[in-house]
């Protein structure tokens, strides 16, 4: 069975998030191990357009969470926790998120990408030209690079899409080049 119609199934043909029922589409929760059911999520064009999108929250879009912040499935609880912590300065999220409980390993994962860290505390990628790198991105890179532990060459040129983030490193990110999953060091790539 298709990971569509798995989540179609799972989520009775409506979006995880908010209820809505046109357009939806799968959701991959970064940062991912396997894939699957497991780290994924239905999702309206709306609710997807604002979780990859910061800053273009509607505030009375995401009052939704009151009710999917409980949802059974962790994929939809670590998204909840994280549109809950971006728009916490409204007030109201804050008290959701404080109403929220998470299992350890859930709440790491929620907080893997970054959400709801103290700006001075939040590390950011930044490519050769100073642009904010986000989970998802595609770069390109500016630099023939010899990958280590291999007699490969990732190319000048190179389009690397759905980059990974370090959340510990700030310099490295990950992604994949003929097939090969390889760390990239931020100053050899422009974001495209």
């Amino acid at each position: 069975m298709s990971l569509d119609r798995e989540l179609n199934k799972r989520s009775g043909g409506k979006c995880e998030l908010c209820g809505a029922t046109e357009n939806l589409k799968v959701y991959e929760v970064l940062p991912t191990k396997k894939g699957g059911i497991d780290e994924a999520i239905f999702v309206c064009p709306t609710c997807k357009d604002q979780i990859e999108n910061p800053g273009n929250e509607d505030l009375n879009h995401w009052r939704c969470l009151n009710d999917s912040m409980w949802s059974e499935h962790t994929t939809v609880q670590v998204v909840a926790w994280r549109m809950l912590s971006r728009m916490r300065a409204a007030g109201w999220p804050q008290e959701l998120l404080d109403m929220m409980y998470l299992e350890d390993d859930v709440l790491e994962w929620a907080k893997a990408t970054g959400e709801g860290e103290d700006d001075e505390n939040k590390i950011i990628h930044r490519d050769s030209n100073g642009v904010i790198l986000e989970h998802g991105d595609s770069v390109v890179l500016i630099k023939d690079l010899k990958v280590k532990g291999s007699s490969m060459v990732a190319k000048q040129g190179t389009a690397v899409r759905n980059i990974r983030l370090d959340h510990e490193n700030a310099e490295y990110i990950e992604g994949k080049v003929d097939g090969q999953q390889i760390v990239i060091i931020t100053q050899y790539v422009k974001k495209i």
